[in-house]
């Protein structure tokens, strides 16, 4: 069994769900040794989250963006107010994504659905560079 271990950074996105999983793959030269195994991608921040969803619909990441607005709306009387008014609503949106998905690796390659990306789903309007921890287990 191996471990491998890359830290991902991602430079800074626009409020939004990007599909990243050119960049994930592109940093993970290893992974066409593995025959079977998983990838853990974590995001190392709290105002940003990581997620599986369609990646074929251009409409899927603005409708994502549009509800999860319409959730943690900004105008909501939150009290951690210091670093803006989209930042409490960030820690909200993140909480509810979440801050890892795991995925099983097959003959070299990540076992997506075929219409599945890997989202970083940014939640602040200048968030700033994001950094992954990509881990890869398997044989």
């Amino acid at each position: 069994m191996a471990w491998i271990q890359h830290e991902l950074r991602i430079p800074p996105q626009r409020r939004g769900f990007h599909i990243i999983t050119r960049d994930v793959e592109a940093a993970l030269p290893e992974l066409s040794r593995f025959k079977v195994g998983l990838l853990h991608v974590f995001i190392m921040h709290t105002s940003a989250s990581v997620s599986i969803n369609e990646n074929a619909d251009p409409d899927v990441p603005r409708d994502l963006e549009m509800a999860f607005n319409k959730i943690a709306r900004e105008d909501f009387p939150y009290d951690h107010t210091l670093e803006g008014p989209d930042d409490m609503p960030a820690h909200v949106k993140s909480s509810m994504i979440g801050s890892s998905v795991t995925i099983p690796i097959r003959d070299g390659r990540l076992c997506l659905g075929t219409w599945q990306g890997i989202y970083l789903c940014e939640h602040r309007n200048h968030g700033g560079t994001r950094r992954l921890m990509l881990t890869l287990q398997g044989e």
